[in-house]
């Protein structure tokens, strides 16, 4: 449960701080598990709950831009590690980070993400589109980084 809230978190310690409080919260729902699917579905399903609340609790949402269409382009992860994409989705700015941890992580579709995160499918549409193109700028920067140090140890 800890990789969910490092999706979804700014930081290790907030990661941490979402792990405690979606743990407290499932031990007190123990009761509420219907025995309908899998245990660690449930769990998952508290948990990023618990990030969504703490996001909604400290941020006022306001739509950017809507857009009717948006195209998806694959990202290409290239030879990045886990640890440096982890950080990459750290650093997106907080609603990106959200509605790209649901769509891309999670596999929620935009009318949820919209209504979880009390914003339009249009404006979900377009987080996840400029997610994607952040992510996308870091890790040609990473990918130049790595090819400038490779060079670095050629010469």
């Amino acid at each position: 449960m800890m990789g969910v809230c490092l999706r979804y978190a700014k930081s290790y310690d907030e990661a941490e701080d979402i792990l405690h409080d979606g743990f407290i919260k499932i031990f007190h729902s123990l009761k509420s598990f219907r025995f309908e699917g899998s245990f660690e579905g449930w769990m998952r399903r508290v948990v990023v709950n618990t990030a969504l609340e703490r996001f909604r609790s400290k941020v006022q949402l306001h739509p950017v831009e809507e857009f009717d269409e948006v195209e998806e382009e694959e990202l290409d992860v290239k030879d990045a590690s886990l640890e440096v994409l982890l950080k990459l989705i750290q650093d997106l700015p907080e609603r990106y980070r959200m509605v790209f941890s649901l769509y891309v992580l999670d596999g929620y579709p935009h009318n949820e993400i919209a209504e979880i995160m009390q914003i339009t499918v249009g404006t979900s549409k377009s987080n996840l589109a400029r997610a994607r193109g952040i992510l996308k700028g870091k890790l040609l920067e990473y990918w130049d980084e790595q090819d400038h140090k490779s060079n670095l140890r050629i010469c």
